[in-house]
């Protein structure tokens, strides 16, 4: 494509879909137009982008006549419903929801990890669960060093990831509590303020969440080697911005603290933080509005010969969302491949 590409956001006026704005902007993402485009109830309102404001169109059929590149982030059974329709308008999807990540023809992409998988797309590209973005922005370049065998993998996620309205509930039940009033749970079966929760999605047959098998599988396409196991516990904190995992790697070859230093430091998207004598290493308040993916902690198992335990954080509505859709964006741009097979 030579001209500049007609963008369309699809749920332009929820955290990511304000994120995604923010996003291509921040980072001049040469598009001829932005078109913001949202459910019946949000259109006619106004999102901004740069110094000005956009106007929220409706989702509807035939929003996709004309668009190049549409950047869904709205929910699964929007992303299930409209994305096929783009496709046949002749528009690239990039879709943020977890309804096409495990589809066989449907690459799943983290630009550090797996661009070249992009080259036989067919119309939809699959954006990552936000905790396996992360976690496989610091796995691939160890992968590739030592071949990771095993992953064992904590996490302790901020409430953004359950959108807007989680944030507002974090914030009024610290303020009921300050204020000596009867805290309300709408978002989560439980309190979530100065509570954690080892809940994140449905609960699945095998006693593990969705959101842990998301991780299980997701790692294994992603990195293109099903040999690689992974074992997942994922939590709900009371973070408002900041995903932070505990990994724990097993390796064939024997990597030291100091080589995975080295090689992290040399990766793209990492920023490494390790310095504990110092009190440096990575949290959610200062991954919070960052693009980087961070790591420190990083030391020996000392329980198996080959082991490395490492602490990982990033801000979930940007590297976990936002920017690698973008990223996936300008990857198709680069490539010459927004076009529809």
């Amino acid at each position: 494509m030579t001209r500049q590409p007609v963008v369309a956001v699809v749920g332009a006026t929820g955290a990511v879909g304000r994120e995604m704005l923010k996003t291509l902007a921040h980072r001049n993402f040469p598009a001829q137009k932005i078109i913001p485009l949202a459910s019946s109830r949000s259109a006619g309102s106004k999102v901004p982008f740069n110094d000005q404001e956009l106007l929220v169109q409706e989702l509807t059929e035939q929003s996709f006549d004309g668009i190049d590149l549409a950047i869904f982030s709205a929910g699964g059974a929007t992303s299930e419903k409209f994305a096929p329709i783009a496709v046949r308008s002749g528009c690239v999807v990039v879709d943020n929801s977890n309804a096409w990540r495990m589809d066989d023809n449907v690459p799943l992409i983290v630009p550090e990890v797996n661009p070249d998988a992009l080259n036989n797309h067919q119309g939809i590209i699959a954006n990552p669960n936000c905790s396996t973005i992360q976690m496989v922005v610091v796995l691939k370049p160890l992968h590739d060093a030592g071949k990771i065998v095993r992953v064992i993998v904590s996490t302790y996620q901020a409430v953004s990831g359950s959108g807007q309205k989680a944030i507002e509930e974090l914030e009024s039940q610290v303020r009921a509590l300050f204020g000596m009033q009867e805290v309300e749970s709408k978002v989560y079966p439980h309190q979530i303020a100065f509570n954690c929760l080892p809940h994140i999605d449905m609960f699945l047959e095998n006693d593990y969440t969705k959101e842990e098998m998301k991780m299980v599988n997701e790692t294994k396409k992603i990195m293109g080697d099903d040999n690689v196991k992974v074992t997942a516990t994922t939590v709900r904190v009371p973070v408002f911005y900041g995903h932070s995992e505990s990994l724990n790697i097993e390796t064939e070859k024997k990597i030291t603290p100091q080589e995975a230093r080295a090689i992290l430091t040399q990766a793209p998207g990492i920023k490494v933080l390790d310095n504990p004598s110092e009190k440096i290493y990575p949290m959610p308040l200062f991954a919070a509005g960052e693009d980087e993916t961070f790591v420190g902690r990083i030391r020996e198992d000392e329980t198996i010969a080959n082991g490395l335990n490492m602490w990982v954080v990033a801000d979930n509505i940007r590297k976990g969302a936002a920017l690698n859709a973008v990223q996936i964006s300008e990857l198709l741009l680069q490539k010459n491949l927004l076009r529809v097979p």
